[in-house]
């Protein structure tokens, strides 16, 4: 609960709605699955470094939880590091997703110091192959080579509030149209001849905000409906099997998918995939060599290695309303 209560805090999130989500974690010990994940990445991308001949230390900080943000800045510090390039598991564009990790830099350097360590946070990487491709791959694979023409794939990211959306990029719609791209291409790849979806998963604030939808489940029902039998869940807005897809995908939307008898496979996150490690190497050299001919797959992008000053701005949060009013 100390570490649901650092990610929502300020969010406006009820009571009601983090007691269930703690509830979640205790199908898996109590913990997140995402450190261990986060260890297997470092280390198979210090393998990476080493094989490549790129020889920088690695580090690892989080926002909400140990290892934290300022302690690993004050280890770097002591460490003589002065320059840092920042990776964040996040690829896409809002304030969620991009903003907020940079403002946690701000902060944490703050807090250790008028010496701490200067950020450079890498770009966004939601078009590159070696993000896409781990995906696309993984779509074929749950597709299997038994599919049918009633089969639809339908591509999750997180929810974020609809006014989040509307404010990301330098001019707005940025998150939603990075990843209707991505479903696109992973798509195009993976399974020409199916049609798709892009919907939402995981909303977590107050219900009288507006989010992005449809939810997961209650597109899975339409489908049904609609003469859908079968369905590959592919999460694009995530790296990595941590909870919010072995619960929300593999749990309630598996689910969802028996009670109205459709057909589920969902298919794999990039994890550790060498192709995947393999891009991070990539954008760490694109910016130790300052180019700028980096691997990306989109015909368009409007996030540099550096956003503007007024991009995915901070979302306005609402008063509080006093107990019993």
């Amino acid at each position: 609960m100390p570490f649901l209560e650092n990610v929502v805090r300020g969010r406006g999130v009820p009571a009601a709605r983090l007691a269930e989500v703690a509830e979640h974690y205790q199908h898996f010990g109590g913990v997140s699955p995402i450190n261990q994940q986060n260890r297997e990445l470092l280390a198979a991308l210090r393998t990476e470094f080493d094989a490549h001949g790129v020889g920088l230390p690695l580090y690892w900080g989080n926002r909400n939880w140990h290892p934290m943000l300022a302690d690993t800045l004050r280890r770097m510090r002591a460490d003589g590091v002065r320059r840092v390039l920042g990776f964040a598991t996040s690829a896409y564009s809002s304030y969620s997703s991009c903003r907020q990790y940079r403002d946690d830099v701000v902060a944490a350097r703050d807090e250790v110091g008028a010496d701490a360590p200067v950020v450079e946070k890498l770009r966004h990487f939601y078009d590159h192959p070696g993000f896409v491709q781990p995906h696309a791959d993984a779509v074929a694979a749950a597709l299997g080579s038994e599919r049918r023409a009633t089969t639809r794939i339908v591509f999750t990211a997180h929810s974020i509030p609809a006014s989040m959306d509307a404010t990301s990029g330098p001019d707005g719609g940025l998150y939603s149209a990075q990843l209707r791209t991505v479903a696109g291409l992973v798509s195009a790849a993976a399974a020409p001849d199916l049609g798709w979806d892009l919907v939402w998963q995981s909303r977590s604030g107050p219900p009288q905000v507006p989010w992005l939808e449809p939810d997961v489940n209650d597109h899975l029902r339409a489908l049904a409906k609609d003469g859908v039998t079968d369905v590959v869940v592919s999460p694009i807005g995530f790296v990595s099997d941590h909870l919010e897809v072995v619960w929300d995908l593999d749990n309630e939307a598996r689910q969802t998918a028996a009670e109205v008898g459709l057909g589920f496979a969902r298919a794999a996150t990039p994890g550790t995939d060498p192709r995947f490690v393999s891009m991070i190497r990539e954008l760490v050299e694109e910016r130790l060599h300052a180019s700028s001919s980096g691997r990306r797959l989109a015909p368009w992008d409007a996030s540099g290695p550096s956003c503007l000053a007024g991009c995915c701005p901070a979302p306005k949060r609402r008063p509080t309303t006093p107990a019993g009013s």
